[in-house]
């Protein structure tokens, strides 16, 4: 896979880190479970978007946009490293941002991925839950190109093949670092939503034929349409990349066991993960993502699906700055203070 062949901005910190995480695999009592640092890739508090916009935002350079479209839910990561991405480009940015949840918590609204897109100079406005993004997106894109700008709009999550490339090329960079470990990767857990990280690691992962099995812990989406969703972008991506039918429907797995009452929507296992990892590890999970994909990785260990002696590799997507939009769903004492004398 030639990744040259296509317009690239490398603002990312890669490769990002592949470290072991020795105090929870003890705690658990499973496999030994390792993590790549995907939350350290640099622009605006790092995260798995920054792979995908290095092409997406090159891309729009290139057809020279002066603004970039994008949507997502109220705490979307991708829109905030779209964000930060324009303003480092030096072009605007709009968002549209979906109302997933229906929650009044000032904090979930304002605070957190939203604050940081405004501090980024974006623009936004809010949809209610359930329209067709794409479309909504697609509508005031035309707008403001009547007003004589050039829109790139890019979908949810930076999920097309284009972005998709970023994981297929993630792919690459984690095979070439467990082989200078001596390293063998049993499996590779993470999040899966808009499909993308998911299609492009699947994409690469077979093309190099790396033999790694790879698993996706849904946080929206009906296993079989996640599965659907992830496949045909995954066909899209290597398509993109000449390397067509390297991918076969067999080779998407999502498991979405872990998804609760729904996208953004915390479950008791999704902060228990969250608090496993900052006190045992150091690590800072999100409530939408990462949290639910590393429940989903607890539980999986927890009831013997690996064995002991395999490593398993879990992906850290990112998105810590969605914590300070959801304050209200942990329960911590205040600190004491202290009366005068």
């Amino acid at each position: 896979m030639h990744f040259s062949r296509f317009p690239r901005l490398h603002w990312a910190h890669l490769p990002t880190a592949l470290e072991p995480m020795d105090r929870l695999s003890e705690t658990l009592g499973g496999p030994r479970i390792w993590i790549k640092r995907d939350d350290c890739t640099g622009m605006s508090t790092g995260g798995n978007k920054t792979r995908k916009l290095e092409f997406l935002m090159a891309e729009a350079k290139a057809e020279g946009a002066d603004m970039v479209m994008t949507q997502g839910a109220t705490q979307s990561n991708h829109a905030r490293q779209t964000a930060a991405f324009a303003a480092r480009l030096g072009v605007k940015c709009h968002i549209l941002l979906e109302d997933r949840t229906g929650s009044n918590d000032p904090n979930y609204n304002y605070n957190g991925n939203v604050f940081l897109d405004f501090l980024h100079g974006a623009s936004a406005e809010k949809r209610p839950g359930g329209q067709d993004m794409n479309a909504e997106m697609e509508a005031v894109a035309e707008q403001f190109r009547a007003k004589g700008l050039k829109v790139y709009t890019i979908p949810g999550g930076g999920s097309n093949p284009t972005g998709a490339l970023g994981y297929a090329n993630a792919a690459m960079e984690l095979v070439q670092q467990a082989n200078a470990m001596d390293l063998k990767i049993d499996r590779l857990v993470h999040a899966t939503g808009s499909a993308g990280t998911q299609a492009g690691l699947v994409v690469g992962l077979k093309a190099i034929n790396a033999n790694i099995p790879l698993l996706g812990i849904g946080v929206r989406a009906p296993k079989e349409k996640q599965e659907e969703n992830v496949f045909k972008l995954a066909e899209a991506t290597a398509e993109k990349l000449g390397c067509p039918s390297v991918v076969s429907r067999e080779d998407i797995e999502a498991n979405t066991d872990y998804v609760g009452d729904g996208y953004g929507i915390p479950t008791p296992a999704c902060l228990e993960a969250i608090e496993l990892f900052a006190q045992l590890e150091g690590l800072l999970l999100d409530p939408v993502y990462s949290g639910k994909g590393a429940a989903g990785l607890i539980d999986l260990v927890k009831s013997g699906a690996f064995s002991g002696d395999e490593n398993i590799v879990f992906l850290h997507t990112g998105g810590a700055a969605a914590l300070f939009g959801y304050t209200d769903a942990f329960s911590y004492d205040k600190p004491v203070e202290q009366t005068a004398e």
